[in-house]
């Protein structure tokens, strides 16, 4: 088996389920020691942490001594940092519903949060002369939709901010890009409170209708599965990818038009 990330030690939030869950066990697969960092656990996180080597730390990322209390359980040295927390609120009653508390939980686990952990693990990968940090935004960065107002333009700021910060340490050998999924296959989609069951609900469809008609905007006719945005984090973490950072990259199965 290849294992590009022999030695390495990353970091991943939203560590549970979905993506981030996926991202886990791409990374110990190549060989990286990985604390995992999320609000709870679950059974199949807990699986990997006995498995290992996978280390699980209960953290609360909209309580910034908790981005430290993450980075700190890696013992002094962060190869990779995986930002992946982050929440879709769907907003079926248009921009004026939307609260200045909203806004503020939104961009909060979607943006501020990121820049919490990044902040902590910074200092150690520009000692070490080297290292990777990849953050899961989304295409709704540069395609919003009213749907998800907020979450929309904290995942275009997540963007802006990767790519400012990408230019300050690049020179320093630390690469920063972000990883932009279409419709994935987890619960934020999927859930019995995801993305399809509340639109449904709101259109008088049901949870199905809305997956198809999501499904049918991508080229490929189908969602992206967590693992398949897993091997791109992985892939953009290790030194295959060795020259490329203030990228953005997007797996969304032609959703966005291209040419």
């Amino acid at each position: 088996m290849s294992t590009p990330l022999q030695g390495r030690t990353a970091v991943v939030t939203g560590a549970s389920k979905g993506i981030g869950l996926a991202v886990v066990a791409a990374l110990a697969r190549s060989g990286a020691t990985v604390v995992a960092g999320s609000r709870s656990s679950t059974p199949e996180l807990d699986s990997l942490v006995n498995q290992g080597p996978v280390t699980w730390i209960p953290v609360d990322l909209g309580e910034p001594q908790d981005a430290e209390r993450l980075v700190q359980a890696a013992g002094g040295r962060v190869d990779v940092l995986v930002n992946n927390v982050g929440g879709a609120p769907v907003r079926t009653g248009g921009f004026l519903s939307v609260t200045d508390a909203d806004w503020q939980r939104v961009l909060d686990l979607n943006l501020l949060s990121a820049v919490r952990v990044t902040r902590a693990a910074l200092p150690l990968m520009l000692g070490a002369g080297q290292g990777s940090i990849v953050t899961v935004a989304s295409v709704n960065a540069t395609l919003p939709d009213p749907m998800v107002i907020d979450y929309s333009a904290g995942k275009a700021a997540l963007v802006a901010f990767s790519k400012a910060l990408s230019k300050e340490v690049g020179p320093r050998g630390v690469r920063v890009n972000t990883v932009s999924p279409g419709p994935v296959r987890t619960d934020l989609w999927l859930a019995g409170d995801g993305v399809a069951a509340t639109l449904s609900a709101a259109a008088g469809t049901t949870p199905e209708d809305v997956v198809a008609q999501a499904a049918a905007a991508s080229v490929t006719g189908r969602f992206s599965t967590p693992e398949e945005v897993a091997e791109l984090v992985v892939f953009l973490a290790g030194d295959r990818a060795g020259n490329i950072t203030g990228s953005d990259m997007v797996i969304d199965g032609g959703y966005i038009p291209t040419w």
